[in-house]
């Protein structure tokens, strides 16, 4: 299945670094900043976090729930939050089926070894569900307040 701009959001649920079961549509209503990225307390993975962190309140004030998404633990998206004060939920997939659904569960390189991982991603789905925005292969530096300034000149 392939993602369009303008289709409904393929729906997931996933288990969350608060302890429930979190599903896409239980955000209706509000914009979605869902972020994918490949692991928990790496460096670029920590950087786009605090980042996300740091502008938390200015999405929330545009009515923009940030959900990151990786294929790490609960446990470990738990320690990651607690070490970085972060805001909002990780959700855990594990065995990457939401990653696939979104296109984002990719071959990867990395010092002569190749393995599949997530690529680093972003997709922003309005209030109604629809995928209004996508970045793939995202470069962390600006690519927060890059998100912020869609949702501001597209979403408001």
């Amino acid at each position: 299945m392939s993602l369009q701009i303008g289709q409904p959001a393929p729906d997931f649920t996933l288990p969350a670094s608060n302890g429930e079961m979190v599903a896409l549509s239980d955000f209706h209503g509000k914009h979605v900043v869902l972020y994918f990225y490949p692991k928990d307390m790496t460096p670029g993975c920590t950087t786009e976090a605090c980042d996300f962190r740091d502008y938390h309140g200015k999405f929330r004030d545009l009515n923009a729930v940030i959900l990151g998404v990786s294929t790490d633990s609960v446990e470990r998206h738990k320690k990651f939050i607690e070490k970085y004060d972060l805001p909002f939920l990780l959700l855990a997939d594990e065995k990457h089926e939401v990653a696939e659904t979104y296109g984002v569960w990719k071959l990867k390189k990395n010092f002569g070894k190749e393995y599949m991982g997530i690529e680093r991603s972003t997709f922003i789905i309005d209030k109604d569900g629809k995928l209004v925005k996508e970045w793939r292969s995202v470069k962390v530096k600006g690519h927060v307040e890059e998100a912020l300034t869609y949702i501001v000149k597209h979403l408001t």
